[in-house]
């Protein structure tokens, strides 16, 4: 993908959820039981914790006492943030650059963020930056949406698989300035947002090119729907 094309996307994807943040906080108040789950396998009491991608900051609550930083590149779900949780250290930050020293945290976790990064390039520099600022031996808790096309047929998602095929031959007679993999998801009919399908390999493979070792990883069942997201635990080398 053209770097100046995914520069453009990145700045979609901020703009988009600045226009929906009240709108996408109301239908994120719950918080799946899977994520709760997978979160306190790996997160300690009294550990240096990032929610990189953080939104509204709904998991600040299920954490405990942990020292906790939320980042967001939206500025209304930041501001979002800091009025639900005013105790708790919220900021607006790029995470292709993050304002944090190397071997600063113990965890960060990553939930339904990474597909929104656009490009090989800027995706593995999200992953070189969060590598970055872990602690040695420290982990990245990451997800993304299940999003391959017949997974979404088998729990009805039609739509989004047309659309998907949609972009792919698109992309196949270069109509389309994006990547395979990539198209866009309606927001309730009014927004376009950008999206990229892995598969659990191809996630597995780029998160090791950026220098992790893989702990863990798989399918992350919803216990209220059909959806599912990839999952992986990664660790920083000693």
């Amino acid at each position: 993908m053209d770097r100046k094309y995914a520069e453009y996307l990145l700045e979609k994807t901020r703009k988009d959820y600045n226009l929906i943040a009240d709108e996408f906080s109301r239908t994120r108040e719950y918080i799946p039981e899977e994520r709760k789950k997978l979160l306190l396998q790996y997160i300690t009491p009294g550990e240096k914790v990032l929610d990189l991608g953080c939104g509204n900051g709904r998991f600040y609550e299920v954490l405990g006492n942990i020292d906790y930083y939320g980042v967001d590149i939206s500025e209304k779900m930041i501001e979002t943030a800091k009025n639900r949780y005013p105790k708790a250290k919220f900021q607006v930050t790029d995470a292709l650059n993050l304002p944090f020293p190397n071997n600063f945290f113990d965890k960060i976790f990553s939930f339904a963020v990474f597909h929104h990064i656009p490009s090989q390039e800027f995706r593995l520099q999200f992953l070189k930056e969060a590598r970055r600022v872990l602690k040695k031996e420290g982990l990245l808790i990451l997800t993304v949406w299940n999003l391959n096309p017949c997974q979404m047929i088998l729990i009805g998602g039609y739509r989004r698989a047309e659309d998907f095929l949609k972009y792919q031959i698109f992309k196949i007679l270069r109509k389309l300035n994006l990547d395979f993999g990539d198209f866009f998801i309606s927001w309730q009919n009014i927004i376009p947002r950008y999206i990229h399908c892995f598969t659990f390999n191809g996630l597995k493979k780029l998160t090791q090119k950026a220098g992790f070792k893989i702990k863990d990883g798989g399918i992350l069942k919803s216990l209220k729907s059909k959806e599912s997201n990839i999952y992986l635990v990664a660790q920083k080398p000693s």
